[in-house]
């Protein structure tokens, strides 16, 4: 209203001053006067619209200041908040945590009593009930199907790989049969990876197919070779990312698709990689599988193994499962893994490093052939690694060949001294060298190992965290044998 008042006024006052014009100057053309007018009435117009932008631009500043207003408050409410929390010891910082803070404190809760910083173990079997009525009240009856220091790695676990929940086992094996127990009947098929653990391809080969299940072992490094292999009866696509020994990755995301749209469910083995530098369930994974043995552990005490499944129907499945079986992890193990679990991300750095480093030495010496690392340049999934591996770290485990073939590998593995260990495991503290064809791979049939690559002489390596320079010289000095 105010514009049109305006603008009608400005109009009034400019045909007024045009009469006072023309009667003064009546000799001038008509021509004239249409000029003067319409000059007049751009003139208005332009008032008009300079007085527009300005309320604009009121409007505009009047919103601004609404919107620090507000963002005042909120800040208010927020220092009154924690002003609050402040003076109360043990409550929680509002909001997620990081990954390297979840580590320490996920599902950990001081004891009730004592005020206990670690979470207590239970040893018992059986735990007492109030009566009849209230059977389960508390949660627990019988360790075989869950134990509270159980169930609080088992909360952590979930935590750390964003999954829903998690079941934990007394070994990693146990964790690998129990998914595809829960996945799995007669009659089924599963496509896996043609490089996987070796306890894994033995299960799959002389436990499950009696039982009359199907498994077709696939290269998994190209995702069409999983979809050709899939069948009207596949229900579980089993991949392993690093894939032990070879280091070969999967494309999770891709694969995962693959999976789903023939519903299938998708399980990872990530054992290689732990949550530190992939979480699979982010990328599309049903289940993730840990051996707990390795990184999780990380100091060759305790072995262990988990699923952490992505939703409440796969995690009860695999839940049953571990009931039925009744290999569920025992409490002192859990117990010991909450706590040394809580460096992991501390030690896979330094483990990471280490691997790099020894990769790249590897790499220029004369007698080595040929050297499989993630983080190296010349690793042929390089681009694949770095999709997936968080923070720029790709792990403590490489394997090389040498000069000489098997008989040079077999060689180095016998001459090479400490901090060095010939013997099986991985993700420990203590640096490990493994003759993966008689030890951790010896169960998978020959020509099957020799496909993927698995020598006589092939000679896999799981970085420690000692000094990269006292590792590196002893493979210098035993090198310098053959």
């Amino acid at each position: 209203m105010r514009n049109e008042r305006t603008a009608s006024g400005s109009r009034a006052v400019g045909r007024r001053r045009t009469f006072r014009f023309a009667r003064l100057n009546c000799s001038l053309p008509r021509s004239f006067w249409f000029a003067w007018e319409a000059l007049s009435l751009v003139s208005t117009t332009l008032k008009c619209m300079q007085y527009d932008d300005d309320e604009e631009e009121k409007q505009e500043e009047q919103k601004e200041e609404a919107e620090e207003t507000m963002q005042r408050f909120r800040l208010q409410r927020l220092a009154a908040a924690v002003r609050h929390q402040a003076t109360k010891s043990g409550t929680w910082l509002e909001g997620e945590l990081n990954l390297d803070t979840n580590m320490v404190h996920a599902a950990v809760t001081p004891e009730p009593k004592s005020g206990a910083i670690l979470t207590p173990l239970f040893l018992s079997t059986t735990f007492i009930q109030e009566s009849v009525e209230k059977y389960l009240d508390k949660g627990y009856s019988y360790s075989r199907t869950n134990n509270p220091t159980v169930t609080a790695l088992e909360e952590k676990l979930a935590k750390v790989e964003n999954g829903f929940g998690s079941s934990a086992f007394g070994t990693g094996m146990a964790a690998t049969t129990s998914a595809i127990s829960a996945t799995m009947q007669a009659g089924d098929h599963c496509v896996i990876s043609d490089c996987s653990y070796g306890g894994t391809n033995r299960s799959c080969r002389e436990f499950f197919t009696p039982l009359n299940m199907e498994f077709d072992f696939v290269d998994f490094r190209d995702p069409e070779n999983v979809k050709k292999a899939m069948k009207p009866n596949t229900k579980l696509v089993f991949s392993e990312t690093p894939a032990n020994p070879v280091l070969s990755l999967t494309d999770i995301e891709a694969v995962s698709k693959i999976a789903h749209e023939a519903g299938a469910k998708h399980v990872v083995d990530a054992t290689f990689a732990t949550p530190v530098i992939c979480r699979p369930l982010d990328w599309g994974a049903d289940m993730v599988i840990q051996s707990l043995t390795k990184y999780y552990e990380g100091h060759n005490m305790m072995t262990g193994g988990a699923v952490i499944s992505k939703d409440k129907e796969m995690h009860e499945k695999v839940k049953w499962v571990q009931n039925v079986h009744g290999n569920i992890i025992n409490p002192f193990a859990a117990y010991i893994i909450l706590q040394t679990s809580k460096t992991m991300h501390l030690r896979m750095r330094k483990q990471s490093e280490n691997a790099m480093a020894i990769a790249q030495f590897l790499e220029k010496h004369p007698k080595v052939t040929k050297v499989v690392y993630p983080g190296l340049a010349s690793h042929p999934q390089k681009a694949l690694a770095d999709k997936y591996h968080r923070d720029g770290l790709h792990g403590g485990m490489l394997w090389f060949d040498i000069v000489g073939g098997s008989e040079a590998g077999t060689k180095l593995m016998n001459v090479c001294q400490r901090p060095w260990s010939l013997c099986e495991n991985l993700g420990a503290t203590e640096s490990i060298i493994t003759a993966c064809a008689v030890m951790t791979h010896a169960n998978m049939l020959k020509e099957d190992r020799l496909k993927v690559g698995i020598t006589d002489g092939f000679i896999r390596i799981s970085c420690g965290i000692e000094d990269s320079a006292d590792l590196i010289r002893a493979l210098e000095v035993a090198l310098a044998q053959i």
